[in-house]
């Protein structure tokens, strides 16, 4: 018996990659650096991955996002590669995650990605604007197939395996505020949506940290206009929190974007405790380091897709690109 075999049609099953149906452009200023930033997101083909280009040195440098590229996890994750530094770049990238964008050109003026609101709503705005289109190629994905660990004094991070992706995030700070602020917050993205929860929480800091931050070069650019600001006692921004637990879920709106520097999507669970940049970067070099401990792996029906990875590839869909 024969059987015709229809290209076009396992193509629409398959669960594809993603980029930008357009180019868009944003200006803002750099958290740390205080520098007036241009930043401009383009298309990108398939299995490119995240890519920054600093297109405002002599030969523009291209920095691809992976685990190894991240250089300094002072108050933010830097990247560097080619003689090339992109600063603050974990925002956008949640964003990008958050939407399921696989594949993106982002070019940038200065050394730091503007800070914005100090969320990642802005960047969504962004791509929202561009449009998302799918891609003639399958997305791929690392699927935790072990659980792996890391634990520095009294904080620790993990991976294990979950047929989708969650977060359990935990912080712990010595503060007024603190004490009616949830310091826990578990996000099961299967039904807790990234735009409406996560993307809107913005950085935080505390006021006794300015002085020492700016001697050492960072915060120039920082305001109650980009982040939570507290004193001794209480929140100084006069519009208050996005969310009762808008400090957790920065957190994990950072977290994000850290880990999204695997170049694709986590199937597994994330647990953290008093996490930031450093650890969230050594969890991502201890997985790749066990091959044991991962999978590459595509979904080539879209039903056998977690939730979370199927609900995103029906949103903010312009066309599709065979």
């Amino acid at each position: 018996m024969n059987v015709k075999f229809d290209i076009g049609n396992f193509e629409r099953l398959m669960l594809k990659q993603r980029t930008l149906k357009k180019a868009i452009s944003t200006t803002g200023v750099g958290l740390h650096n205080g520098e007036k930033v241009t930043l401009t997101l383009r298309p990108a083909a398939p299995d490119t991955g995240i890519v920054f280009k600093r297109v405002d040195l002599p030969q523009p440098n291209e920095i691809l996002a992976t685990p190894n590229a991240v250089h300094d996890t002072r108050m933010c994750s830097a990247l560097e590669a080619n003689g090339a530094r992109v600063a603050t770049v974990e925002h956008i990238m949640s964003a990008l995650a958050g939407l399921g964008v696989d594949n993106a050109y982002i070019d940038v003026n200065a050394a730091e990605i503007p800070i914005m609101d100090g969320s990642s709503g802005p960047f969504v705005f962004l791509l929202q604007e561009a449009g998302i289109v799918e891609q003639a190629a399958p997305k791929k994905f690392i699927r935790v197939i072990k659980t792996v660990e890391v634990i520095d004094d009294d904080k620790w991070v993990r991976f294990e395996p979950y047929h989708g992706f969650k977060i359990d995030f935990t912080i712990l700070f010595n503060h007024p505020v603190f004490e009616h602020s949830s310091s826990n917050v578990k996000i099961d993205f299967a039904t807790d949506s990234y735009v409406k929860e996560i993307s809107r929480a913005r950085t935080f800091g505390f006021m006794h940290e300015v002085e020492y931050l700016r001697s050492n070069g960072l915060a120039r650019g920082g305001s109650l206009d980009n982040a939570i600001v507290l004193d001794e006692y209480r929140v100084l921004n006069t519009d208050g929190l996005r969310y009762e637990d808008e400090f957790v879920k920065h957190k994990v709106l950072d977290a994000i974007g850290d880990l999204y520097m695997l170049g694709h999507p986590i199937l597994g669970a994330f647990y953290a405790y008093k996490s930031g940049h450093a650890l969230n970067n050594k969890l991502l070099c201890a997985l790749l380091q066990d091959e044991t401990a991962w999978e590459y792996t595509t979904f080539q029906q879209k039903d056998e897709a977690p939730a979370v990875f199927l609900s995103q590839s029906t949103q903010l869909i312009v066309e599709s690109t065979f």
